[in-house]
């Protein structure tokens, strides 16, 4: 009879186990809970919004990568559906494969484009179509339909009514 009130290193082993892994699951489902009364139900990537008859396609995913870092204050916790979370791996997976570091999109690179580079030629480009002197300036459009008539006292054959 003493032999049954002693568990077995193996029930022993088992016993600790099935405990670990229920605290586990516990601790799992807390932050997605937690998550899920944090944040508005809508992907932080796509902005799609999700019902709550919908909230099984939204995860959370951990900014850190690291899923035991759950602070109480969802600092860590980003809420993703189901395509945006796996893009969001896969792209560690694709950085690995290709020897790089994992690209990040919230940081742009600098812009090489420059709107104003070679304006100086693509005016003077501009001036040899229509004709006009680099002296002489072109009409000023604001000044209404006047800065297109010769000045009155040239003699262009236009009569002026006066």
């Amino acid at each position: 009879m003493a032999a049954n009130q002693n568990p077995s290193k193996a029930e022993k082993e088992e016993q600790v186990l099935k405990e670990l892994r229920r605290e586990v699951n516990l601790r799992l489902q807390g932050y997605r809970d937690r998550a899920l009364k944090l944040f508005p139900h809508i992907c932080a990537s796509c902005g799609r919004e999700f019902p709550p008859k919908r909230l099984r396609e939204l995860t959370v995913h951990h900014k850190d990568g690291n899923y035991k870092n759950n602070p109480a204050d969802g600092s860590n916790w980003e809420l993703l559906c189901l395509f945006c979370h796996d893009h969001e791996h896969e792209r560690y997976k694709l950085s690995d494969y290709f020897g790089g570091t994992v690209p990040d999109d919230k940081k742009l690179a600098p812009s090489i484009f420059s709107p104003f580079e070679n304006l100086d030629q693509l005016i003077k480009l501009d001036d040899s179509k229509t004709g006009t002197p680099e002296n002489e300036t072109a009409p000023d459009p604001d000044q209404g339909d006047d800065a297109s008539l010769p000045p009155a006292d040239c003699d262009s054959g236009i009569e002026q009514n006066e």
